[in-house]
């Protein structure tokens, strides 16, 4: 496994922004994107299989009734990738996966919970332009054509417009990102994207890791974590930016003016 084991502060930056300089830019354009998790053993599996027992036959009812008693204005178009985006958005079980283009934000999930800092966190990097190689011919083209390295909805209905269209484009599993539309605040301030793979019961940890050539992990040390915490808040990297609104400011302020050793004595 691509494991990195940062030993402070600096050596993190180093690896977050690890391979971002673009040669023909000249410019630093990443082209990874990032989904931080407060403890190393999670699985890297969507709500949907978290959901457990019949999940494959029960995605087409949950996403179904969504839509019948969704507010209908609530997306621009009828697209099923938009309904799907702001279903996952809204926490209904999906197949899709919370990522973020910023690897601060990844680093912000990675220890938003203090009652996780007696664990290591992780970091998962993965390299979307590279991860487009094992996309199936039908899709490899389209987004070559659209000069795009994200799929969007507008781009993936010309394509498929169901999710059984999609399984049909190839008889592996595969794993495509897809950017949804600005749905709302925390969207835009998380910077926001989600994986999506091709079948109900695709597990993401397992087709990274016979992909090893795309990405990496970095492993968040606990005894880093008070530290990172405390930097990324000073950088106002905090639940009051991620998650606009009043729910999101009581997180933060919960959290910010907790006594360390309150969390401490969890343990």
């Amino acid at each position: 496994m691509n494991d990195y084991v940062p030993s402070g502060w600096s050596e993190l930056m180093d690896y977050l922004y690890k391979d971002t300089w673009d040669e023909n830019l000249e410019r630093y354009r990443s082209p990874f994107v990032y989904r931080g998790l407060s403890d190393v053993n999670y699985e890297l599996i969507s709500s949907l299989i978290r959901l457990g027992g019949p999940y494959p036959n029960l995605e087409r009812h949950l996403l179904r009734n969504f839509i019948k008693y969704a507010q209908r204005t609530t997306l621009p178009n009828e697209s099923l990738w938009n309904w799907l985006a702001i279903a996952q958005h809204h926490g209904l079980p999906t197949r899709l996966i919370d990522w973020t283009y910023s690897p601060l934000v990844a680093l912000h999930f990675a220890t938003a919970n203090p009652l996780k800092f007696h664990t290591d966190g992780v970091i998962w990097c993965v390299n979307y332009v590279k991860g487009n190689h094992y996309l199936p011919p039908q899709l490899s083209e389209i987004i070559k054509n659209e000069g795009s390295n994200v799929f969007t909805p507008y781009i993936l209905d010309k394509v498929c417009n169901s999710l059984s269209k999609l399984e049909k484009l190839a008889d592996n599993e595969f794993n495509l990102f897809l950017e949804p539309p600005s749905l709302d605040d925390r969207i835009v301030n998380q910077h926001a994207l989600f994986s999506l793979m091709s079948t109900s019961t695709g597990h993401l940890g397992e087709w990274l890791n016979e992909h090893v050539d795309i990405y990496f992990r970095i492993i968040i040390p606990k005894q880093l974590k008070w530290e990172i915490r405390d930097k990324l808040d000073q950088a106002n990297v905090t639940e009051r930016v991620l998650f606009p609104g009043l729910d999101g400011l009581s997180r933060w302020l919960k959290r910010h003016y907790s006594p360390k050793n309150i969390f401490l004595q969890e343990f």
